[in-house]
């Protein structure tokens, strides 16, 4: 077991009905941490990478790498994936450093021109052999761009994946990004409807705002990728504080950042089988 494409573990969760965990990494011990929580609940899971952390590093690149090397080593099947790039341009970089899936976030263009250049985008990336992942309605909240009460039409679901050949659709069903409350309210009968009009699997972004029931609910219904960020950053912050508050004479960032890596590993594995619906909170 080693690095693989999302495309497998996407397409394989999809045809048992159950979801796979997507977490994003922020540096080298997040990316760590969460192939610990892979390995730890004998599941897969899917490394992201998106552009604002490409952009925090000073490029793709050195993330990039090591996150590639990190999941090379596992024990399970990890893949690693770039997470809403609005700049085709690192859809390119990423496809050449080696990643197995990319997604193409236009969900901020006018209809027109998000289908045009999530088209061109998914050729060069199936071109390269590369899964590829679009956005059509806005997940609420991302730096307030988006307006929250945004739904996507299946409809329009349906002529978007036509229009453009993407893999995997990311649709706005009630979640939004960064929340650090897990109250969001999912519309699962537009995700049935969704399920059913489609093709290609659904990806729930904004998933930390979201509780464990619902998104359970929410796999039943026909959600496939469960990207989570947020709550499981809360986790690993937490984890620095406690440390740092219990011995103030602690300089060496080690002895924290190892207990904060343990604390992610922890969640993590806990959300990978919730998606998986093996239970930890999983009705019936």
């Amino acid at each position: 077991m080693t690095l693989v494409s999302a495309r497998e573990l996407v397409t394989d969760a999809a045809a048992r009905g159950t979801g796979i965990g997507a977490f994003n990494v922020i540096h080298l011990e997040t990316a760590e941490g969460l192939v610990r929580a892979s390995e730890a609940a004998h599941l897969p899971v899917i490394l992201q990478i998106s552009q604002n952390c490409a952009d925090y590093h000073g490029g793709l690149e050195p993330i990039a790498l090591a996150t590639l090397a990190i999941a090379r080593r596992a024990q399970t099947p990890v893949a690693v994936h770039l997470d809403h790039a609005e700049r085709p341009g690192l859809v390119d970089e990423a496809i050449a450093l080696g990643f197995g899936s990319v997604m193409f976030d236009g969900g901020a263009l006018p209809y027109d021109e998000n289908v045009a250049i999530t088209a061109a985008v998914a050729a060069r990336a199936h071109a390269a052999g590369v899964y590829i992942e679009g956005e059509l309605g806005e997940v609420g909240g991302k730096d307030g761009a988006h307006a929250p009460g945004v739904r996507t039409d299946p409809d329009e679901a349906r002529a978007f994946v036509a229009a453009t050949g993407v893999d995997a659709l990311a649709v706005a069903v009630g979640s939004s990004h960064a929340m650090t409350d897990r109250t969001a309210s999912l519309d699962l009968e537009l995700i049935g409807r969704l399920r059913d009009a489609l093709d290609v699997p659904l990806v729930l972004h904004g998933s930390s705002g979201v509780a464990d029931a619902v998104i359970a609910d929410a796999v039943r219904a026909g959600m496939t990728k469960i990207n989570v960020s947020t709550h499981l950053n809360g986790f690993f912050t937490r984890a620095v504080r406690s440390t740092l508050d219990a011995d103030q004479r602690l300089v060496d960032s080690r002895k924290y950042l190892t207990p904060a890596r343990e604390a992610l590993a922890g969640e993590a594995a806990r959300m990978l089988r919730l998606f998986a619906l093996e239970g930890d909170g999983v009705a019936g």
